[in-house]
């Protein structure tokens, strides 16, 4: 009995194994595949090795431009970060009183994660040719993003609040500290680990959105737009070490993230 037990853990550990080199696989002949000589090409087998293709990603290309899609994305995803945090927050002090409606405005929140993307972008385009606005990466993209990262975020910060223990907000107003006092001091200490968190989902999801930014972009694209443009025109290992460097740069900012919620974690325990 003992041993067929174990050889069902096994086979459950290897299939397992099979789905995470599924999961990863592609990803690692990207990484392989950008580390070519200068005669390498977009298929095995490879032709030399060298970092030559990941310091090309910062010359001008012939097609696209890497550099400036990169700083529009990173700056939209702070951005997008900064006013998911926000609006989230805010929005789950307020559902905390169960006003009149709350779940109303609760379903149309998250309504928007049921509509597909594309129509998204589509109604926040036409919205803004009837309003004879410009559609721009900082404007309308922001707004776009938003529709995606708000109600991921607002779930969340949901559940943050539903488990807080009101006893800490209780105890601070019967020290004589008002509404805000006990918001900066007790409340924000305390949910600060979440919110980095909240803050790195709200950053990937805009980081990486192409579906919603499609239409909205304006004529500057977003760096997920520029490789996607690029897919068609780019025949060098440039585009694969694109790839990798933005998939290090994602990587790095988890382990930020990891790094700044290990040191709020521990401040709270001291």
């Amino acid at each position: 009995m003992q041993q067929k037990r174990s050889l069902t853990y096994y086979l459950l550990a290897g299939f397992f194994g099979l789905f995470v080199l599924f999961l990863y696989g592609p990803m690692l002949a990207i990484f392989i595949l950008s580390l070519q000589g200068e005669e390498g090409t977009l298929t095995f087998p490879m032709r030399g090795f060298s970092f030559y293709w990941l310091g090309q990603v910062f010359q001008e290309q012939r097609v696209g431009n890497f550099t400036d899609a990169f700083w529009r994305s990173l700056l939209l995803g702070l951005l997008v970060t900064l006013l998911s945090v926000i609006v989230t927050v805010m929005s789950a002090l307020a559902f905390r009183q169960r006003f009149k409606g709350a779940g109303t405005l609760f379903y149309l929140t998250i309504a928007s994660l049921i509509v597909p993307s594309v129509l998204i972008s589509l109604g926040i385009g036409i919205v803004f040719q009837v309003l004879d606005l410009e559609t721009n990466w900082f404007s309308s993209g922001l707004g776009a993003h938003l529709t995606w990262t708000v109600p991921f975020a607002f779930l969340i910060m949901l559940g943050i609040f539903n488990r807080f223990n009101p006893s800490y907000e209780e105890a601070s107003r019967d020290l004589g500290a008002n509404d805000t006092k006990t918001f900066w001091e007790i409340v924000f200490p305390l949910i600060l680990p979440a919110l980095i968190g909240i803050g790195l989902l709200g950053f990937t999801l805009s980081y990486d959105e192409f579906t919603r930014t499609s239409l909205v972009s304006g004529q500057k694209n977003t760096l997920p737009l520029e490789i996607f443009g690029m897919t068609t025109n780019v025949t060098s290992p440039a585009l694969y070490a694109l790839g990798t460097l933005t998939t290090l740069f994602s990587f790095a900012m988890i382990l930020l993230a990891i790094a700044a919620y290990n040191y709020t974690s521990r401040r709270q325990s001291q």
